[in-house]
């Protein structure tokens, strides 16, 4: 089975409190590479709860985000429509979610699109290439973003280094 993974896609990396205008940029993209694709299908949640200035994450980024239950949180309006499976993480990337898609069935290749390609797109692909060594990873470099244009690009060039194939 073919999977795609769309992480974190949410209303508070697009045009909220961390919103950019290059994630705000890619929102068709990640639409029509979502309704065509031929496979499973996994949203990704950044979740915290109301303390999070006072966890490591909000101590060093100081901007309150992706509260569950928040506006900021919900997947964008535009990819809603085709959310049938989500699943909130608590940190940038998430272990549990790649042992999760072995549920699957035998895995044929993951796909990964996204925000933001420098923190939760690059840390999830790492983290499924770590768990999944002979199962071919790709990331669609034109469905991310990052923090910004730079560092998208960096993380782009960490995971060709890492044998993900960027597309």
């Amino acid at each position: 089975m073919k999977i795609l993974v769309v992480v974190d896609m949410q209303n508070d990396f697009i045009d909220g409190s961390l919103g950019t205008a290059e994630a705000q940029a890619i929102v068709d993209n990640v639409v029509e590479k979502v309704k065509n694709f031929e496979g499973q299908v996994v949203f990704t949640q950044d979740t915290h709860a109301d303390d999070y200035l006072q966890t490591q994450e909000g101590r060093r980024l100081p901007v309150k985000h992706c509260i569950e239950g928040t506006p900021g949180w919900e997947i964008c309006d535009k990819l809603r429509p085709y959310v049938q499976f989500s699943w909130k993480k608590y940190g940038f990337g998430s272990a549990e979610l790649a042992g999760m898609l072995g549920n699957f069935g035998p895995i044929e290749s993951i796909e990964l699109v996204g925000l933001c390609t420098d923190i939760c797109v690059v840390s999830n692909a790492l983290i499924l290439k770590a768990f999944y060594r002979e199962v071919p990873m790709i990331v669609d470099s034109s469905c991310c973003a990052g923090v910004t244009p730079e560092k998208h690009e960096a993380a782009l060039e960490v995971m060709r280094s890492c044998q993900i194939e960027v597309v």
